[in-house]
């Protein structure tokens, strides 16, 4: 288990006794701990109770004296995650760009892209699991949206109404505005990610950054 990851599992476990929760017993602390490597790595439909009790050292009967289902293993993990770790993680991070004061709107693009490809680079694993589930689960769905999504749009509408306020940026409604920045952002981030990345990739990374912001600069009208 990488560093982040098991970081990720002790704050994880800590939060549950924080917030009122039973201490977890030593078994439940391996079942958690292997379900979270076990989805990473092969998702939850490829995932078994039995490959995550052996993993674990325990027996699958084990698992499901404290997890009714799979499922509800999955959501002990991911909803935790996404209400007491991602979401905080996802802002912890971001506030770093949200709060502070740009010349320009090229400024807020240009730090959003580092700051989203520092934060992946960071924790992989526990995104994998959100990613690969998020659009399979309607409970995760709602989760992400109330937890992390609609917090950070709300941030970068406020962000992008300044600008407009000043002047300094097309008149057309912020939340627009956001989607538009934000689709071009993680287009670049993911292939940038899922391909730029590999030792055989053909990727000039420096371009296409610049490639990336002049699109979002132009396609909003502004000059650049």
């Amino acid at each position: 288990m990488s560093e982040t990851m098991e970081q990720w599992v002790e704050e994880l476990l800590k939060s549950d006794v924080q917030d009122g929760g039973e201490k977890m017993t030593e078994k439940q602390m391996k079942i958690l701990q292997s379900a979270i490597e076990v989805f990473a790595e092969k998702g939850y439909a490829g995932s078994s109770t039995s490959e995550i009790a052996q993993r674990a050292g325990v027996a699958e009967g084990t698992i499901f004296r404290h997890y009714k289902t799979k499922k509800d293993l999955l959501l002990s993990i991911v909803a935790p995650a996404m209400t007491k770790l991602i979401g905080p993680f996802v802002l912890r991070g971001f506030n770093k760009v949200l709060d502070t004061e740009y010349e320009s709107y090229e400024g807020v693009i240009r730090a959003t892209i580092e700051n989203r490809i520092a934060f992946i680079s960071k924790h992989r694993s526990v995104l994998r699991i959100l990613l690969q589930e998020i659009p399979f689960h309607p409970e995760l769905q709602e989760r992400f949206q109330r937890d992390i999504l609609i917090k950070v749009l709300g941030r970068l509408q406020k962000i992008v109404a300044a600008f407009q306020a000043k002047g300094q940026m097309v008149d057309v409604p912020s939340m627009t505005v956001v989607r538009l920045t934000i689709s071009a952002i993680m287009g670049y981030i993911a292939v940038r990610t899922l391909y730029g990345e590999r030792k055989d990739a053909v990727w000039d990374d420096d371009f296409e950054r610049e490639a990336t912001v002049t699109f979002i600069m132009r396609g909003l009208g502004i000059a650049k």
